[in-house]
């Protein structure tokens, strides 16, 4: 393949971009190489600027989980553009997106729209302060939050791919609320209420997807619920990446616990930036204009958001193919290590719904720490050999793979297909 044209518009783009892009991840830093820049895509495929056409599953990191331009998704986008494109106003279906929403959580009666997950969480950590009258919040390292900066601390795949700690511009002042807990280990969690006694919640990941997929193990959500109950604070869960990814509605009922306050993103607006937060009426009567914690948003709620959101959680109910996400996602996770096998490559793969993530180590990942004994050099290599082969990956080994409702099995042939050139290639190291 050549990539000639995105070399030549990755060079246009340093004058004025960033690094030529407008998200770190983006930048290809861990991989090697240029990025790509895309011109088009529909269904399962995505095609650069030099044509190249790939099998996606990156899918915008999760929201196109229909696959791209759906054509009942574009028929509501495209009627929503002749009625105008943002009033500063309400509309009927930021009514009609929340009902969907909130039918969908068991323990959401209100939710609040908002233009991000970086967003939403800034908003539900608020909320959670504002609740129970504590400050400081517990983490998990290596689940990202979001770039706020109470957050940016621990936080996963972006910083892991560029081997940061956490992040420069970012005071100590904004951080000190902020205590770092180990995933899957309750444990940890204890150790801090033990030495605070104001701790207003832990927020988490039920499914982390920004230090791979890893799970959690036993029963750890649900006893970890159970322990705040028992200390008055609340569970923070962020489904900006898992909602409605391993069913419709959220991961939490599926691993056995119900969250105070759930965060949303991605699906939920069909492609087009959209964020969210929700908890029970006593939670986010908070909320202002009900309660005395502001947050507010020009766009929030943004008519044509609201259309592309509506249209895939509606044609999404509809597919119901969750039963097909986990069946595809198996059969990728037993050629990858089959493949592995054959070629003599230690890996370890963990998958959950339609999310699914190699690691380059024979560990058993269930936390950042276990995440990062990964090769990263063997990823690199792999993934251009995948990219080379006509399949479109996130460019960092901790980033989970996404798959859409619209794959084939043509496209699974494809993907087994370059799965094995690519560990043909890294056992050639």
């Amino acid at each position: 393949m050549e990539f000639k044209k995105s070399q030549k518009l990755y060079t246009k783009g340093l004058v004025n971009l960033v690094g030529a892009v407008n998200s770190p991840v983006r930048a290809f830093t861990s991989v090697g190489g240029n990025p790509l820049f895309i011109k088009k895509a529909k269904g399962t495929k995505i095609t650069d600027v030099d044509n190249n056409t790939y099998v996606d599953l990156v899918l915008s990191y999760g929201p196109m989980i229909l696959g791209h331009r759906h054509k009942k998704v574009q028929k509501a986008i495209t009627k929503a553009l002749k009625n105008g494109y943002s009033f500063g106003a309400s509309t009927e279906n930021e009514i009609k997106l929340a009902k969907i929403v909130c039918d969908a959580f068991p323990g959401m009666d209100k939710v609040r729209f908002v233009n991000s997950g970086t967003e939403a969480v800034l908003s539900g950590v608020r909320l959670a302060r504002a609740f129970t009258g504590k400050d400081k919040i517990i983490k998990f390292a290596g689940c990202y939050h979001g770039h706020q900066d109470a957050l940016l601390v621990a936080a996963g795949s972006g910083l892991a791919t560029l081997s940061l700690p956490g992040s420069k511009g970012v005071p100590e002042g904004a951080v000190k609320n902020t205590l770092i807990a180990n995933y899957n280990d309750l444990d940890s969690v204890k150790a801090h209420f033990s030495a605070h006694d104001d701790i207003a919640g832990v927020i988490l990941e039920p499914v982390a997807g920004n230090m791979g997929v890893v799970i959690p193990q036993d029963n750890f959500l649900p006893e970890l619920k159970a322990y705040l109950e028992s200390k008055g604070a609340l569970l923070i869960v962020d489904e900006v990446m898992t909602g409605f990814r391993s069913k419709f509605g959220g991961a939490q009922e599926l691993l056995g616990v119900e969250a105070d306050i759930t965060c949303l993103g991605k699906v939920i607006g069909g492609g087009f930036p959209v964020g969210a937060y929700g908890a029970r009426n006593e939670i986010m009567e908070e909320v202002a204009p009900l309660g005395g914690m502001y947050q507010a948003g020009t766009l929030s709620g943004n008519p044509i958001a609201m259309a592309g959101g509506i249209a895939t959680l509606r044609e999404l109910k509809k597919q119901n193919p969750y039963e097909k996400f986990n069946e595809v996602a198996q059969i990728i996770e037993v050629f990858l290590l089959e493949s592995a096998k054959k070629h003599g490559v230690e890996i370890t793969v963990n998958r959950f719904g339609s999310m699914i993530n190699p690691f380059f180590t024979n560990v058993t990942v269930t936390n950042f720490k276990e995440a990062q004994t990964s090769d990263t050099k063997k990823f690199a290599t792999f993934f251009w050999e995948m990219m080379n082969n006509g399949v479109f990956l996130p460019p960092s080994q901790f980033e989970a793979w996404f798959l859409s409702s619209a794959l084939t099995e043509k496209d699974l042939k494809k993907i087994t297909k370059a799965i094995d050139k690519a560990m043909e290639a890294v056992a050639k190291m």
